[in-house]
Formats: C-alpha cells, sequence, structure tokens
C-alpha cells in the first residue's frame, strides 16, 4: 500500500460525490500529488463522481491541462465520472489559442450544475420547507 502525501487541496465527499478544486499555486509536482490523491480518495470513498472547481484558476498550461484529461480518464477506470467546473472565459481562451482540446473531460457552467449533472441534489433547507402556513 502506498502512502499518499497530502496536497493541501481540499477534497470534500458529498455522498458518494467528491468536490474539490485548483488554484493558481498548483505547479507540476503539486498537479501529480494532487492525482495521487484524489484517485486514491476515488478509491477509498467509493466515490462515482468527481466535480473539480477550476473558477479561482486563473491561467492554465498544457501540463495542468493534461493532468486533467489524465485524471478523467484515471477517474473513469475507477468507476468514477468527472466534472470540471467554473472555467473561466480567460481559461477557455487560453485553451483555444494553445490549441489544447480537453479530450474527454465533461464541463459546467458552475459547481451547481456540475453537482446536478453528478445527480447530486441538496435537501430543502430546514423543517417545514414546504410548509404553508
Amino acid at each position: 500500500m502506498t502512502t499518499v502525501r497530502p496536497t493541501g487541496v481540499p477534497i470534500l465527499r458529498l455522498g458518494d460525490v467528491l468536490v474539490t478544486g485548483l488554484l493558481n499555486e498548483l505547479d507540476d509536482r503539486s498537479a501529480v500529488a494532487f492525482t495521487d490523491e484524489l484517485t486514491e480518495r476515488i478509491v477509498s470513498d467509493r466515490a462515482r463522481g468527481v466535480l473539480i472547481d477550476i473558477s479561482r484558476l486563473e491561467l492554465i498550461d498544457s501540463f495542468v491541462a493534461r493532468t486533467l484529461m489524465e485524471l478523467t480518464h484515471m477517474a473513469r477506470l475507477l468507476g468514477a465520472r468527472v466534472i470540471v467546473a467554473g472555467m473561466r472565459p480567460a481559461v477557455a481562451i487560453t485553451l483555444v489559442e494553445l490549441g489544447i482540446r480537453l479530450t474527454g473531460v465533461e464541463t459546467a457552467l458552475n459547481a451547481e450544475q456540475g453537482l446536478t449533472a453528478l445527480g447530486w441534489q441538496r435537501t430543502p433547507e430546514g423543517p417545514g420547507r414546504d410548509h404553508v402556513g
């Protein structure tokens, strides 16, 4: 059994969906460690879905793009669906200008839409929400 060093990137569990995000400080070594940690969590938590929020990512390079594609393929092999949510227009423009295609990567406009696509639903807030008084 290998030990995965935590990357400092939070990975939250919501039922059978894991939620995480990428920040600008993600360098090549951190990207590899993040991939290792997330794939281990997919297996240990028996996750069927993963949401990666990139709304805080202002720039993207070819290595991070390739990491997202590889992570998506690895997750599929482990039985989980990955959705990347919250891509900024500047990131999308950069990907197109660099000719980088996120082949096989599903995207959503924001985290809420991504979670909905993964089948996760928010429960009503508080008791009696549907009660008409």
